[in-house]
């Protein structure tokens, strides 16, 4: 029985004494997971950041790797190219007087990126829990809907989360409800899932990132340090959480990449919505598939095998108020 003291949530988390916060999606999703991580460490908890990555990681020096697939991004690392959120990160964190390491893994199938997983926790001396992150709500996304986002990397990290058997508590929290209407993303099918979560005992209720608070603070920081470091390529969720928590409303512009389109933002893309990671691949009609896979291209084709087999899709409804 859970407390409205608590979120669920944190509930889970209360007994854990070492975290590994996650980005599910790749690309700045670990930026997502900050502000948890930072909450996480204030209360005592040993907690660690790791990402599903785009930057060019068999480009670094061999003494970054871990081992096969796990790569210790620190804010010294020598990369080709300035996109490349984690080391960003590493130098945010750094500059804080912070824990800097974040460890990247590359972008594969479930199977090397279990195997990854269990790399870094055996590197790390066990975890107790795993929290995936998503920046947006597209890793909600069960299959059968019109429009699924980009489910490919978020949901190799789930289905790679969810088979880690070992690991007592495996969640996924999910910060920027609304973002993914630009990939196709109908937000009241988003509802639905969590609703039908919520039947199950998965949904492990919301809470949002408030300005006024140490995490919210060094979140925008963190945000516009990341702008900085990636002028040519900044992150368009996170920048419209940024948004969200600093009470901005509607069509705002930070950045030129969403030229072109007409924003939303809102106080709902400041709230962090949060499942249980098995209960969300129960639902998920075709994480199965995607077990034997090595590449993330046979993930696209095998997700849209599923599509192509679907008798009909559920449409996209419209938001009632």
């Amino acid at each position: 029985m859970f407390s409205l003291l608590e979120p669920p949530f944190f509930s889970r988390l209360r007994d854990a004494r070492r975290i590994l916060v996650a980005g599910a999606g790749g690309g700045f999703d670990v930026y997502a997971g900050l502000p948890l991580a930072l909450a996480l460490r204030s209360a005592g908890k040993e907690v660690h950041l790791a990402n599903l990555s785009f930057a060019d990681l068999y480009g670094l020096d061999r003494a970054v790797w871990v081992d096969q697939d796990v790569a210790a991004i620190r804010p010294d690392t020598v990369a080709r190219g300035d996109y490349f959120p984690e080391r960003s990160l590493a130098r945010w964190l750094d500059l804080h007087g912070m824990p800097s390491t974040v460890y990247a893994f590359p972008l594969t199938g479930v199977r090397p990126l279990r195997d990854a997983y269990r790399t870094l926790i055996e590197h790390l001396g066990g975890v107790d829990a795993v929290v995936l992150v998503d920046g947006g709500t597209d890793i909600l996304m069960r299959g059968d809907e019109h429009g699924l986002g980009t489910p490919e990397e978020d949901m190799v990290s789930l289905a790679a989360v969810t088979g880690l058997d070992e690991v007592p508590v495996r969640m996924v929290a999910c910060l920027g409800f609304g973002v993914d209407a630009y990939h196709g993303v109908n937000h009241s099918l988003v509802l639905e899932n969590l609703a039908a979560l919520e039947r199950e005992g998965d949904y492990l209720g919301a809470f949002s990132l408030p300005r006024e608070s140490r995490e919210g603070q060094l979140y925008l920081d963190a945000v516009a340090h990341a702008q900085e470091c990636t002028p040519d390529h900044p992150s368009i969720v996170n920048g419209s959480v940024a948004a969200a928590v600093r009470g901005d409303f509607g069509d705002v512009r930070f950045t030129e990449r969403t030229r072109g389109g007409e924003l939303f933002i809102n106080p709902l893309m400041a709230v962090y919505f949060c499942v249980d990671a098995l209960g969300l691949a129960r639902q998920n009609l075709y994480l199965d598939r995607l077990e034997s896979t090595a590449l993330i291209r046979q993930v696209s084709s095998l997700i849209q095998d599923f599509r192509d087999e679907l008798p009909r899709q559920r449409p996209p409804r419209a938001y009632p108020h």
